[in-house]
C-alpha cells in the first residue's frame, strides 16, 4: 500500500469527517489482464456503518456487505461469503488508497467519489443490431427448492417445432450470458445456434441477476435441479420439440449435464465443453501443475505445491464433520504460512484473516462436494449422444486426461454414440490463444472460436434431424 500524507485531518475532527464517507465510492482492480470495476455504497445508522457492493461487469448489484468500519480515517470492509476484505486510508483528496484482498491474493484498489467510465472492450463477436429470430424473457420455477429462475429463450421463427439446447454455466456466479471480462460467450453461442434453427435457453444462475436463491449452501447437485426445472419448463413451451431437448455445459456445467442426463432419459443429447472426465481432486491437482508450469515454476516447486495441495484436498474430501475439517485446515494452513517466506511480509492479523478466508472457502458445501465428485459415476449412466470438446491449451481442465476420462466412462457404460475432439491453440474459454494462461482471457478479442461454433451447430442438427 502507498504511504500518504493525511492533511485534511488537521482541520476536522474524526467524528465530523466520518460523516462524509456515506454514499457511493468507485474503484477498479486489475485482474487477469482486465479491469474489474467495483463500487461500494455506504450508509450509517447511529454509530454503525453498513453497505452494499456492486460489480457491474458481473451483473452483481447491491450485495450486502458483512461489515463496514471507519476509524482514524481507515476504512475496512469485509464480505465473508466471497472471502474478501478491503482496507484503505483516506487522503487529502478524499480518496481511499488501499488493498483489496481475496483468498490470500492482494490487489491495489483506490476508491473515490468519481464514477468510473466503463472501458470499452473490443468484442467483435458480441451480437448487435436486429435479430431475425424470436427473443423471449422467461421465468420458471424450481419447485424442489421453491425458487424462480430467469432467463432468455431465443428461437427460430419458421413455424415448425424446433430443437432446444439449455446452456449450463461453469463454476462461480454466472449470469445468463456467462459473462467474464467483457466476453458474453453464452450470448454468442445462443445467437449463432438460433440463426441456424436451434432454440437456446440460457438463464441466470441461482442467486445471480434476476434469478432467486441462495448460493452459499448450494452444490453442483442443487444446480442440477435448476437445469431439471428448465427442462420441465421447455416441455410445456409452445413451439419446442419436446423430444429434442439437449444440454450444453461448460466446465462445471460439463459435470452438471451428465448428472441430469443420467437420470432423465428424455434428454436427447448433451455437449460437454471442457467438462471434467476425471475425479475433481485429481483435476485440481493437475490444474495447479499446468498453471504453475506456464507461470515458470520449477519442477521442484511444482512437486512441493502438489504435496501441499494434496494434503489440503484430502482433508476437504474426507467425511469428517465441518468443525473437524476447519480445525485440521487451520493447523495445516498456519504451518504453511509460518514456514513459507512469501508470507513473511504479512502481519499476524493479515495472516489470520487470510487463513480464515481460505478455511471458509475450502469448507464450503460446494467445495467439499466438488472435491468428492467423480464424473464417471454419472457418465457411465448417460445413454444419449454425447459431444465432448476440449482445447489443447486448456490449463483449467487439461484436455488429454479429461477427454480420455470422458471417453472411457461412456464406453464403460455401453454408450458408443460419442464424438470427441480436441482443438489446438484453444484455451478453457475456447478462444484462440498463445499460452492458455488465465491472464490472457481478457486481452483476447475473440470470445469463442468460430470453428467450434460450427462444429456444435452441425452436430446438433445431425442429432435432431
Amino acid at each position: 500500500m502507498k504511504k500518504i500524507s493525511l492533511l485534511v485531518v488537521l482541520f476536522y475532527s474524526i467524528a465530523s469527517f466520518s460523516q462524509e464517507i456515506t454514499g457511493d465510492w468507485y474503484g477498479k482492480i486489475s485482474v487477469m489482464g482486465s479491469e474489474l470495476r467495483i463500487s461500494f455504497s455506504i450508509a450509517k445508522n447511529e454509530n454503525n456503518y453498513s453497505g452494499t457492493m456492486s460489480v457491474p461487469q458481473q451483473n452483481a448489484n447491491g450485495i450486502p456487505l458483512s461489515s463496514v468500519t471507519f476509524q482514524d480515517n481507515l476504512l475496512k470492509i469485509t464480505f465473508d461469503a466471497a472471502g474478501f476484505s478491503y482496507a484503505g486510508k483516506l487522503n487529502a483528496e478524499t480518496v481511499f488508497e488501499g488493498t483489496f484482498s481475496q483468498n490470500g491474493q492482494n490487489f491495489p484498489l483506490n476508491l473515490s467519489r468519481e464514477k468510473m467510465e466503463e472501458t470499452k472492450l473490443n468484442r467483435p463477436q458480441e451480437p448487435k443490431g436486429k435479430f431475425d429470430y424470436g427473443i423471449e424473457e422467461v421465468t420458471f420455477e424450481n419447485k424442489k427448492d421453491k425458487i424462480t429462475l430467469a432467463g432468455t429463450l431465443t428461437y427460430p421463427q419458421n413455424n415448425k417445432p424446433y430443437p432446444v439446447v439449455i446452456l449450463i454455466s461453469g463454476s462461480g456466479p454466472q449470469d445468463r450470458n456467462s459473462e467474464i471480462f467483457g466476453h458474453k460467450s453464452f450470448w454468442v453461442i445462443a445467437d449463432y445456434l438460433t440463426k441456424n434453427g436451434i432454440g437456446v435457453l440460457r438463464f441466470d444462475d441461482r442467486g445471480v441477476a434476476k434469478s432467486q436463491g441462495d448460493r452459499s449452501l448450494a452444490t453442483s447437485y442443487d444446480f442440477a435441479t435448476d437445469v431439471e426445472a428448465a427442462v420441465t419448463f421447455l416441455k410445456t413451451k409452445s413451439g419446442v420439440d419436446s423430444k429434442k431437448i439437449g444440454l450444453l455445459g461448460h466446465s462445471e456445467g460439463g459435470m452438471i449435464a451428465p448428472i441430469v442426463a443420467s437420470k432423465d432419459k428424455t434428454i436427447d443429447f448433451i455437449i460437454l465443453l471442457a467438462g471434467p472426465g476425471i475425479p475433481c481432486m485429481e483435476l485440481l491437482l493437475d490444474q495447479a501443475y499446468q498453471i504453475g508450469k506456464v507461470a515458470g515454476m520449477t519442477e521442484e516447486q511444482l512437486s512441493e505445491t502438489r504435496k501441499i495441495n494434496q494434503s489440503i484436498y484430502t482433508i476437504v474430501k474426507s467425511d469428517a464433520d465441518d468443525e473437524t475439517v476447519k480445525k485440521e485446515l487451520a493447523t495445516i494452513l498456519e504451518k504453511i504460512t509460518n514456514e513459507n517466506p512469501q508470507f513473511e511480509q504479512l502481519s499476524e492479523s493479515d495472516k489470520k484473516q487470510m487463513i480464515a478466508q481460505q478455511i471458509e472457502q475450502l469448507s464450503s458445501p460446494w467445495y467439499r462436494s466438488f472435491m468428492k465428485f467423480n464424473p464417471s459415476l454419472y457418465l457411465e449412466k448417460v445413454k444419449c449422444p454425447v459431444l465432448a470438446l476440449n482445447g489443447e491449451k486448456d490449463l483449467q481442465v487439461p484436455s488429454k486426461a479429461n477427454t480420455e476420462g470422458i471417453k472411457n466412462s461412456l464406453l464403460k457404460g455401453g454408450n458408443k454414440k460419442v464424438t470427441l475432439k480436441v482443438y489446438p491453440n484453444l484455451n478453457h474459454l475456447f478462444q484462440e490463444c498463445k499460452t492458455g494462461a488465465v491472464e490472457e482471457y481478457g486481452t483476447i478479442e475473440q470470445t469463442f472460436s468460430p470453428t467450434v461454433l460450427a462444429d456444435i451447430k452441425d452436430w446438433i442438427l445431425l442429432q435432431t434431424k
